[in-house]
């Protein structure tokens, strides 16, 4: 039996239940037939209008709306690609994105028409054309196939261009599956959507799932100013938050008043996308009186590969179990699968894995072997199964010959009291061959002395380890997806 797609899964929730809201938008309640209709408008202009077919690559480049969850299934439902675009990226990172995957057409906001105006190649659509009244020609919905190409997620290109990783519909219908095993929303549940909706951890988390459910959206426009998110969180009974990292240490290190646990509706949060510290996940947990699951995954694997469970331990420090139908092994640079407690790349096998990299054989061919993905990170594993992340192989220092993973440096400045943020990049040193640098920032109203960090670190790592320089900056400066961008510091050492 062939599993439904989230596009079933989308027309069986709004058979069961059209006139329950599914997408909560400011003071808009948007219903399960409400969306589908829009949707099927949505759809009839793409196909019509702009000529969109089976096969077709069509970008989305809109901010947090509804309307991104309407182009997204009226794309789907044609049997074309979409190709979601980071919206904080700039004319020449778009025009890359448009010429490697030859899109079709681009649905645009009228944010972004100065931005367009100097891409050259593509069709725009502008948003408000779809929006108009449906053309006397209904959408034409062909059969979508399991290995049909679904999406194509540009990943962040740390190493050079970013590559378009290519998730079919089946790869996308089952880490969905698997997040619902794992997660386990019901048609209560109401999660939280303030992350950039381009992320993949946004389509499958916040969008594919709660819908596949039938449950509903809390749609926030930005995460800032945070109070005016929380007060959409509150109003509209949020269930379930699913955020990165910087979210959580921001909760964790809020004075929070003491009516707010008594409105609060959450039952859990989610968070992924960047390591979370172990100092955060200890304040939080002490803070509030629902589970914070750190989770782990990548682009390449539709994205999610593990959380730690609702039910039974969750272990600080760890990004939890593998998702149900996901297998997570350590190889070390043979090949070789390592045993429990060593260090080495993880890899990932599954029906999430994706095809591989649009246009990229050669890429493809490095990143999938054997039916392993490699993920470019470095963990391992405990006797209980668990995977601990230790850093990505790319940020790997070597000092010495000896191996130094930015990461457990991290960990370290996050102890230090008042250190909001931290940060550790290599300089080259002719002596060492590499050394760290760490970046820190102080929580709101709080000084930090370099000198006092370093007595501190001297204390917990290893000479070798020890950060050459400590740098405070008042903010660290992210990435448009939350994490710390440490292509940017690098060039500041």
């Amino acid at each position: 039996m062939i599993e439904p797609t989230v596009i079933a899964r989308l027309e069986t929730a709004v058979a069961a239940q059209p006139r329950k809201v599914c997408v909560f938008w400011g003071g808009e309640r948007i219903t399960y037939a409400e969306l589908m209709a829009r949707i099927d408008r949505y759809g009839a202009r793409l196909q019509a209008a702009h000529g969109v077919r089976p096969g077709d690559r069509v970008g989305i480049l809109l901010k947090n709306s509804p309307e991104f969850i309407y182009a997204l299934y009226a794309v789907l439902k044609s049997g074309a690609i979409v190709v979601p675009i980071n919206t904080f990226l700039k004319v020449p990172e778009i025009q890359h994105i448009t010429d490697d995957c030859q899109l079709k057409c681009l649905v645009v906001s009228a944010d972004f028409d100065e931005t367009m105006s100097r891409v050259k190649g593509v069709t725009v659509v502008p948003l408000r054309d779809l929006g108009q009244r449906a053309l006397a020609s209904a959408p034409n919905w062909p059969p979508v196939a399991p290995t049909d190409l679904a999406v194509i997620i540009y990943t962040s290109g740390t190493t050079g261009k970013s590559k378009g990783a290519m998730l079919t519909h089946g790869n996308i219908t089952s880490n969905v599956r698997s997040c619902i095993e794992a997660l386990e929303p019901s048609k209560t549940d109401r999660l939280v959507l303030l992350l950039p909706m381009f992320h993949s951890f946004m389509l499958t988390v916040c969008i594919f799932t709660p819908l596949s459910v039938g449950a509903g959206i809390v749609l926030i426009k930005s995460v800032q100013p945070f109070k005016m998110a929380m007060r959409e969180i509150i109003r509209n009974r949020a269930t379930i938050l699913v955020g990165i990292p910087q979210l959580f240490q921001a909760l964790a290190d809020a004075r929070i008043p003491f009516w707010l646990h008594w409105v609060l509706k959450l039952h859990l949060a989610v968070s992924g996308a960047a390591p979370l510290p172990g100092e955060t996940l200890g304040k939080f947990d002490r803070k509030f009186h629902f589970p914070l699951l750190e989770g782990y995954g990548l682009s390449e694997a539709s994205p999610v590969v593990s959380f730690n469970p609702i039910r039974g331990v969750r272990k600080p420090g760890s990004v939890g179990l593998p998702l149900p139908d996901v297998q997570v092994k350590i190889f070390d640079d043979h090949g070789q699968e390592l045993p429990t407690g060593q260090v080495g790349e993880i890899v990932v096998s599954g029906p999430n894995v994706m095809r591989g990299y649009f246009n990229h054989p050669e890429e493809t061919a490095v990143a999938v072997r054997n039916n392993w993905l490699h993920t470019g990170d470095m963990g391992k594993k405990d006797e209980d199964g668990y995977i601990y992340i230790v850093d990505r192989r790319k940020e790997m220092l070597l000092v010495r010959g000896m191996n130094v993973y930015p990461r457990e440096i991290e960990e370290v400045l996050h102890q230090f009291p008042n250190v909001r943020e931290a940060a550790v990049v290599p300089k080259p040193d002719e002596k060492r061959g590499e050394v760290p640098i760490a970046f820190v920032s102080p929580v709101e109203g709080a000084k930090l002395d370099p000198g006092e960090i370093l007595a501190f670190c001297r204390e917990r790592l290893a000479d070798y380890k020890i950060p050459r320089e400590i740098r405070v900056l008042e903010v660290l400066p992210r990435t448009a997806t939350g994490k710390i961008a440490k292509l940017e510091l690098k060039k500041q050492v």
